[in-house]
């Protein structure tokens, strides 16, 4: 190396500085400064280079806060201007203000959708009930463009209480379809699925061939899917299983009621439910004992289809015919049709000792167990 070493310049004019308009290199070397374009009283002071970089920021950032406190309204920076003075951070506590704000107004909408809907309450009992061309008032859902079969299926059999084994085999699966179909469109066809699984004959159905069943083509097939027919066949052998075991599928059934029907006492139709806890219950011992699509909203259809609930509205005419069919008929004991082995038959249910009946009540209570916690 040659030559003395070169020294620094410690000329604080001569090196960039930061400014509040950015990073921008200011020489004063050999010449004079532009004029600069802005008012006077915004033209930056140049740097006491006696002050110390920490006095020299507090200055500037008193001047930035100060103008900004000038430029806005007089209204809206009492606020703001609190805030940046104290922590140097622009809009940062002006939001919790706003949201405080806009609480209360939130409050007060759901105040008077609240109120106009407890009005809406009290004046719904006092219209006038909807009645048919016959003068029957009916639930809700059967209204004048209802299809006739489902009318009278409202009106002759759901919520009846059943103790047929064939029948509440039938409407078992009746209800298990309601996953593919509606009411309507099943009843339309009943008569042809009592015809491809031999009027519901647990004992016939269970010897069907399956392959028959759901062969392309075939009449079944048009019905359901292929898992909805296999599943019906399999529920066939399960019920002769229940009836060997409980003596009958009807005792079976109403024994999770205690042989008495459930009275609901529904006034308008968005109180029906699709499901309760009790058909969770049925539902799982359904399932442990090999049923297949049984799950608790098919099992509650199935409840409101046999009389175990009565879903009727109070409103309807059914509703007391129905609570009277349950009071004044005696519960039968076993099947109506006389295929089922009666349960005294045997000296209790399940054996002389009853401890298929003992059986299902720890089970039932278990469920229930397990539903509340």
């Amino acid at each position: 190396m040659s030559g003395a070493p070169r020294v620094r310049s410690m000329d604080p004019e001569a090196r960039p500085v930061l400014a509040p308009a950015g990073n921008m290199a200011r020489s004063v070397a050999g010449g004079a400064r532009k004029p600069s374009t802005k008012p006077p009283e915004e033209v930056k002071k140049k740097r006491d280079p006696d002050k110390g970089p920490a006095l020299r920021r507090q200055e500037w950032l008193l001047h930035s806060n100060l103008s900004l406190n000038a430029s806005c309204s007089s209204d809206a920076s009492v606020d703001s201007f609190c805030s940046r003075a104290s922590t140097g951070r622009i809009g940062r506590n002006g939001v919790p203000g706003r949201r405080r704000e806009r609480v209360p107004r939130v409050a007060a909408t759901e105040k008077v959708v609240a109120a106009a809907a407890a009005r809406v309450e009290r004046l719904v009992p006092s219209l006038p009930p909807v009645e048919s061309t016959d003068g029957k008032r009916r639930c809700g859902w059967v209204t004048a463009n209802t299809d006739p079969c489902y009318v009278s299926f409202h009106d002759e059999e759901w919520g009846v209480p059943l103790h047929d084994d064939k029948k509440l085999f039938e409407l078992l699966v009746l209800s298990s379809a309601l996953a593919e179909l509606t009411w309507p469109a099943i009843l339309s066809k009943r008569h042809i699925f009592r015809e491809v699984f031999m009027d519901f004959d647990p004992v016939l159905v269970s010897k069907l061939n399956e392959k028959k069943i759901i062969a392309p083509g075939s009449t079944a097939s048009s019905l359901l899917s292929e898992p909805k027919l296999r599943a019906i066949i399999e529920n066939a052998r399960e019920v002769l299983k229940i009836i060997e075991e409980f003596g009958s599928f009807d005792r079976y059934c109403w024994s999770f009621v205690n042989q008495k029907p459930i009275v609901s006492r529904f006034r308008y139709s968005r109180q029906v439910p699709v499901k309760t806890p009790k058909a969770d219950v049925i539902s799982k011992d359904l399932i442990r004992r090999g049923f297949r699509n049984v799950g608790p909203t098919v099992i509650y259809s199935f409840m409101q289809a046999v009389g175990i609930t009565n879903d009727h509205l109070i409103t309807c005419y059914r509703f007391e015919e129905c609570n009277g069919a349950a009071t004044t008929g005696a519960v039968p004991v076993g099947c109506t049709d006389g295929g089922s082995v009666k349960a005294e038959e045997k000296g209790g249910i399940g054996g002389e000792d009853g401890l298929g009946m003992l059986h299902l009540e720890v089970v039932r209570a278990v469920d229930e167990l397990s539903i509340l916690s």
